[in-house]
């Protein structure tokens, strides 16, 4: 009997397995990780942890970015602590809701939160609502404070190109036949700053406001005439030829 040759049977390429990272931060030199990291071991973290000695309100952390290049869909990043992932709420939602968006995993040991978990994601849905409540809780002290400021008088906003004494320099350099360009030039601002200023300002008896006017008067009868031009052009009937 002639015995049948049979093929190897090839073993299937290994699926990767998923890494369980880590991530820990403190703020200053001053600090260790230690604590960090050997609560990371113990929690099982057998990939790669990532660390940063920075404070959490930057955003250019290179451990952290590394971690989000460096991390695939189906990994556990895991860290003590959400706020070891920033300083502000909002800003640790932001990254909870990339590693989501990207199907990681996060796990954080001190809140037992597990974005695996149905819990899990109702805990960081809570997070993410109490973010949002302290960006308008942010905005309306914000628009509060510059009520305040205005009520008492006080600059809200950006401030003047020019102060009060600057512009009244400039009025007595225009009277003394300076040239709105040097003046300009000599504040560093534009000839449409200064004719704004002279026009809202406290010293237009002494400016030549005939000029400022006439500047005003020149746009407007500009503006005019390309109204006509285009009127006219539109208003005028095509003519085509016919052949003979």
């Amino acid at each position: 009997m002639s015995s049948r040759s049979r093929r190897p049977v090839q073993d299937k390429p290994a699926q990767p397995a998923h890494a369980v990272l880590g991530y820990a931060r403190v703020s200053t030199g001053h600090q260790v990780l230690d604590q960090q990291l050997d609560a990371l071991a113990a929690a099982g973290v057998d990939g790669r942890v990532f660390t940063d000695t920075m404070s959490g309100t930057r955003d250019d952390r290179p451990g952290l970015a590394e971690l989000m290049a460096y991390a695939r869909a189906g990994d556990t990043v895991t860290v003590v602590a959400l706020d070891r992932l920033g300083r502000s709420l909002s800003g640790i939602v932001q990254t909870v809701k990339t590693l989501g968006e990207r199907d990681i995993v996060l796990r954080s040991l001190r809140e037992g939160v597990d974005t695996s978990t149905s819990t899990g994601r109702m805990v960081l849905g809570i997070f993410a609502s109490l973010a949002d409540y302290e960006r308008t809780l942010i905005a309306e002290r914000a628009a509060a404070a510059r009520e305040a400021a205005r009520i008492r008088g006080r600059q809200v906003g950006r401030l003047p190109a020019l102060t009060g004494e600057q512009v009244a320099m400039t009025v007595r350099m225009r009277s003394a036949g300076e040239s709105v360009g040097d003046i300009g030039r000599t504040f560093s601002v534009g000839r449409s700053t200064l004719y704004r200023l002279w026009s809202t300002g406290a010293e237009l008896a002494v400016v030549d406001l005939a000029e400022v006017g006439e500047v005003k008067m020149k746009r407007r009868r500009t503006g005019k005439r390309m109204l006509r031009r285009r009127t006219t052009a539109s208003a005028e009937p095509s003519m085509t030829l016919t052949p003979q």
